[in-house]
């Protein structure tokens, strides 16, 4: 008997950060970083880097739902990222960094705005919630260097000071949904 999975693509920010913080939940199998919401075929990073080619920087993730829900995935999505700031994340700017869902059925369109209303409605931010609610339509894996790169430069000063507040936040915050070994590190 096989087990469904299911996959969410979600964009905010850098997708180095968000990659990090997915790949440390029960439930989620792959974190692959790449791009979404563009015009351009076959994107190369630098085309995405210039903001001309309308992507977005997301990561694709595939999960088990009997592990953890999709409601699960953006609970940990609204926190590890300002879903307020339109096309910036820190000292990052462009189109490429924007805030964005893209749903890959009704039932998760419909989950996604009633998440980010609630978000939006619960005061957690100061100023209203901008990220886009988009259907999936195309995925571009990033090349070889943006793949698992939390976990193959850990050192790196990016890693050091803007991921790791990331994964130590949703270690604190999400303990129930952290795997185990990740949960022994926070």
């Amino acid at each position: 008997m096989s087990r469904k999975r299911e996959t969410a693509t979600l964009g905010g920010g850098c997708f180095w950060c968000l990659e990090a913080a997915f790949q440390c939940l029960n439930g989620v199998e792959t974190v692959v970083s790449g791009y979404a919401g563009g015009t351009v075929a076959y994107p190369l990073y630098e085309q995405v880097c210039l903001g001309r080619t309308g992507h977005a920087e997301v990561v694709q993730i595939t999960f088990d739902p009997t592990v953890i829900s999709f409601e699960d995935i953006l609970a940990v999505f609204w926190s590890i990222h300002d879903p307020t700031t339109r096309n910036r994340q820190g000292h990052d700017v462009g189109t490429q960094y924007r805030s964005i869902i893209l749903y890959h059925s009704e039932e998760q369109r419909r989950i996604a705005e009633k998440s980010r209303c609630e978000v939006d409605a619960s005061g957690v931010w100061k100023n209203s919630i901008v990220t886009e609610i988009v259907p999936y339509s195309d995925f571009y894996k990033a090349d070889g260097r943006h793949q698992d790169y939390y976990l193959s430069h850990p050192e790196e000063a990016y890693c050091q000071v803007v991921i790791n507040p990331k994964i130590a936040k949703v270690r604190n915050k999400f303990k129930g949904m952290v795997k185990q070994e990740d949960s022994d590190k926070g």
